[in-house]
């Protein structure tokens, strides 16, 4: 019973690290328990992944098939085992193949998710990577599996790195576990060419590799950018708390009088800019927080539509309800459409996502709710911007709609 309990520490010890992406602390959490329970496939599979993250290809393939082999009638593990070998040979569609049929039959592993979310990366689909990407993070309590996987370029031989040992301090000695491997020479020295991208496609991959590293890459553009105009309408203005009207207007602001002769442009130029630090404060604050998830849920080129299109419908339903001397500016209008596509997301896929689902449509009903008796009983604030905005943001996000377990690669 003690044994048991000290190999499931480990394991569970293991996992956590490999969430948090700390590959070596996980790599001796697993090699401890692999000196309890030397045939345990989950064990071996742990090793893979941890070695995976270290870069010791080697030692992931002879893992690998220890896992195939003490598993012969296949499983989760030896199903994860093969995708991680098929990973190694870049024979990305079967490596989502196998890691589809982990999923399906254990849906509660994080690094399952993780694993198909690089992986539908490299296919193309990132907004597909971004849902995985935010499964897994949910199922690990946060763990974000940074630099779990190699980075996405040719291995620099074929053949892998030589065999890795042991991790330090893992004091395994003579009961370190063996692995045999029966892969065929001609098999080690070579990589299908079929399976080798081509220069263009491996500056695209890498590209897109690089994005999954930055989930808030967007958001915190669009941030910086908006925190950036007001520190110069600032030092103009000469006063950092307020932005004189002035400058306001020369820089494009949206007066419906100057809009309806011509100065089209205003209605886009006014996301960007912001009267006070107080309004720039708290919408960049809502755009942290509720931007940073629409951006993993959808993908970064659809939020950034769903982002500017729900500002410029804002600005233009303001220019058709208020006055003409109506004098508009700020981001509300766009960052109430990004808050329109989250509560779609969540409705759509109320069913896939349970009861977690229903709890987030019930808070963004209520914020919501809250947000628009705010607008219409304080004056001063455009309230038809916001209106317009949240309108457009439902109607993109539903058109745009990444829908959970609707899609299968």
């Amino acid at each position: 019973m003690e044994a048991q309990t000290d190999i499931q520490d480990y394991l569970e010890r293991g996992k956590q690290a490999l969430a948090q992406g700390q590959a070596r602390d996980a790599a001796i959490a697993f090699a401890h328990a692999a000196q309890i329970e030397p045939n345990n496939p989950i064990v071996h599979l742990g090793l893979a992944e941890a070695n995976l993250a270290l870069g010791s290809y080697e030692f992931v393939y002879r893992a690998c098939r220890k896992v195939k082999e003490l598993q012969p009638a296949g499983g989760v593990e030896s199903n994860l085992a093969q995708s991680l070998l098929d990973l190694l040979d870049r024979r990305y569609d079967r490596a989502l193949q196998d890691i589809d049929a982990v999923v399906s039959e254990d849906p509660s592993n994080a690094y399952a998710h993780a694993l198909r979310a690089y992986l539908l990366r490299l296919n193309g689909q990132d907004y597909d990577a971004g849902l995985e990407l935010a499964r897994a993070a949910r199922l690990s309590y946060g763990g974000r599996f940074e630099n779990c996987f190699p980075p996405v370029e040719p291995l620099s031989n074929p053949g892998y790195s030589p065999i890795a040992p042991p991790p330090p301090n893992s004091n395994m000695g003579d009961n370190a576990p063996t692995f045999i491997s029966n892969r065929p020479q001609d098999e080690r020295e070579s990589v299908p060419t079929w399976s080798r991208p081509n220069g263009i496609q491996r500056q695209m991959v890498r590209t897109r590799f690089a994005l999954s590293q930055r989930p808030r890459l967007v958001t915190n553009i669009l941030i910086g950018i908006n925190v950036a105009i007001y520190v110069v309408l600032a030092i103009l203005s000469q006063n950092p708390f307020n932005i004189s009207t002035d400058v306001l207007v020369n820089f494009g602001a949206q007066i419906n009088l100057l809009v309806a002769q011509g100065q089209i442009w205003r209605i886009f130029t006014a996301m960007f800019l912001h009267f006070s630090i107080t309004h720039i404060g708290l919408n960049m604050l809502s755009l942290f927080f509720v931007g940073s998830a629409v951006e993993v849920m959808y993908g970064k080129w659809r939020y950034l539509l769903i982002y500017l299109a729900s500002g410029i419908v804002g600005g233009i339903v303001t220019f058709f309800v208020m006055p003409p001397n109506t004098l508009a500016a700020g981001a509300s209008g766009a960052i109430f459409g990004v808050f329109g596509a989250l509560g779609v997301f969540y409705i759509v896929n109320r069913q896939a996502l349970g009861a977690y689902g229903r709890g987030a449509i019930g808070n963004w009903l209520f914020w919501i709710g809250l947000n628009l008796v705010f607008g219409f009983s304080i004056p001063g604030i455009g309230i038809w911007d916001h209106i317009g905005g949240l309108i457009a943001g439902m109607l993109l996000g539903f058109l745009l709609m990444p829908r959970l377990g609707g899609r299968k690669a």
